[in-house]
C-alpha cells in the first residue's frame, strides 16, 4: 500500500490538505516555538508514522507522538489543537513508547465526532523538534495521501 521510504523525507501522517506551520490556528506552533514544520487538515481519521524510527513519546492523552528517525531527526506529531483537553477520549492508539515504527505504519485513529462535539480542531502539526540539527529544505503544499505523499524534505545542519 505504501511507497518505499526515501532518505530525508517526511511523509503525510494523514490524508487531507498540508499547509505551512505558520498558518496553523495555534500560535505556539505558528511561531515555531516547538519547531519548524507543516500541518495537515485531515479528512480521514487514521494517523500514520511520517518516518521510520523509534517512538520516544506517546502522550498519556494519545494526542502527541515523538519519533526519532534513524538519522537522529526528532519529529513531533501533534494531533488537534487543545486536544489534550479530551484526556484521551476520541483517540485509539496502536503504539507505545519504545516501539519501532516504519513510515506509513498506523499510529492511532481519531474520532472526528468527539473533536467536533468538543469544538476542537483536528489540525495536525508535524514539526522537527531538534531544529538545531536539522532543517527543512523543501515543502510540499498539496492534498496529501497518508503514508505516500512527501510533505517535506530535510537535511542535517
Amino acid at each position: 500500500m505504501f511507497k518505499r521510504e526515501k532518505r530525508n523525507v517526511v511523509y503525510a501522517t494523514q490524508t487531507g490538505q498540508v499547509l505551512p506551520i505558520e498558518k496553523i490556528s495555534d500560535s505556539v506552533f505558528a511561531k515555531k516555538v516547538l519547531g519548524d514544520g507543516v500541518f495537515i487538515i485531515p479528512d480521514n481519521e487514521k494517523v500514520y508514522a511520517p518516518i521510520t524510527g523509534r517512538l520516544r513519546v506517546v502522550s498519556d492523552s494519545k494526542h502527541a507522538y515523538g519519533i526519532v528517525g534513524q538519522d537522529g531527526i526528532e519529529l513531533l506529531v501533534h494531533i488537534g489543537i487543545d486536544s489534550v483537553d479530551l484526556n484521551g477520549e476520541g483517540f485509539k492508539s496502536y503504539v507505545n513508547v519504545g516501539d519501532k515504527v516504519k513510515a506509513g505504519e498506523l499510529l492511532c485513529e481519531i474520532d472526528f465526532q468527539v473533536f467536533e462535539k468538543a469544538n476542537i480542531s483536528t489540525e495536525t502539526a508535524i514539526v522537527i523538534a531538534n531544529n538545531e540539527r536539522f532543517k527543512i529544505i523543501e515543502r510540499n503544499e498539496m492534498p496529501t495521501v497518508a503514508g505516500i505523499t512527501e510533505i517535506f524534505r530535510y537535511e542535517q545542519i
